[in-house]
C-alpha cells in the first residue's frame, strides 16, 4: 500500500510538469500571435486551453481521491495540498494565454498591439515565456534556486507594466479608445501571467521547506 501511495505522489508531480509544460507551449504561442498578428496561432491557444483545463481537473480529482484514501500526514499531506493549489494558478496562467490569443483574434487583421508599445509588449511576452519556462523545471526538479530568477523576472515584468500605463495615461498618447483598451488589458494579462508563477514557485518553497516564510520576500498572490 505505501509503494502505491509514494507512487500516486509521484503521479501528482508528473502531472504538475506536464501542465506546466502544456502552459509554456500556450503562452509561448500566444505572446507570439500577439505580436505578429497571427490568427491561426491565437485559435491554437485558444482551442487548446480545455486541454489544460481537462489535466488539471484530472489532477484535482487524483489529489482529492489520495486524500480521501491514503489520508496522508506531514510531508506527505504537504504534497497534496500544495499540487491542489498550484493546478489551480497553472489553469489560470492557461487562461491568461488564451486571454492573450483572444485580443489578437479580436483585432484581427489589425495589429492588436498600439504603435509605439510593440517593444515593450515584446519584452514582456519574451519574460512571460522564460517564466513559464523556468516555473516548470522549477516544478520538475524543486531547485529553490528557480524561484529566485521566478521573481525577478516578476519583477522586470512589473516594470514594463508600469511604463505602459505611464504611455497611455501621457498627454503625448494618441491611441484611440479601443487601442487604449487593448493596451492595459494585454499588459495586465502579461503582468498576472507572472504574478501566477510567483504565487507557485512560494508554494514551492513552502513544499521544500515547511515553512511560508522560508522566503520573505514572496508575497502571497491576492
Amino acid at each position: 500500500m505505501r509503494e502505491v501511495f509514494h507512487q500516486s505522489l509521484e503521479d501528482v508531480q508528473t502531472r504538475l510538469v506536464e501542465i506546466a509544460e502544456l502552459v509554456t507551449i500556450a503562452i509561448e504561442k500566444a505572446t507570439t500571435a500577439f505580436g505578429t498578428s497571427d490568427v491561426e496561432l491565437a485559435e491554437e491557444v485558444i482551442d487548446a486551453d480545455s486541454v489544460i483545463d481537462e489535466r488539471a481537473n484530472q489532477l484535482d480529482e487524483l489529489a482529492i481521491e489520495i486524500l480521501a484514501r491514503q489520508q496522508p500526514v506531514a510531508r506527505d499531506l504537504r504534497i497534496v495540498v500544495t499540487a491542489l493549489r498550484v493546478s489551480a494558478s497553472l489553469e489560470r496562467m492557461g487562461d491568461i494565454a488564451e486571454h492573450i490569443a483572444q485580443l489578437t483574434r479580436m483585432r484581427y487583421p489589425e495589429r492588436a498591439i498600439p504603435k509605439g508599445l510593440k517593444s515593450t509588449f515584446t519584452k514582456m511576452g519574451e519574460l512571460d515565456v522564460e517564466v513559464a519556462r523556468v516555473l516548470t523545471d522549477l516544478l520538475r526538479t524543486q531547485d529553490l534556486t528557480l524561484a529566485d530568477a521566478i521573481r525577478n523576472a516578476d519583477d522586470d515584468i512589473d516594470e514594463l507594466h508600469a511604463t505602459v500605463f505611464e504611455k497611455v495615461l501621457s498627454d503625448s498618447w494618441r491611441g484611440e479608445a479601443a487601442a487604449t483598451v487593448d493596451a492595459t488589458l494585454a499588459s495586465r494579462y502579461h503582468e498576472r501571467f507572472a504574478d501566477h508563477a510567483v504565487s507557485v514557485a512560494k508554494k514551492v518553497v513552502y513544499l521544500a521547506t515547511g515553512d511560508w516564510n522560508a522566503d520573505t520576500e514572496f508575497e502571497p498572490l491576492q
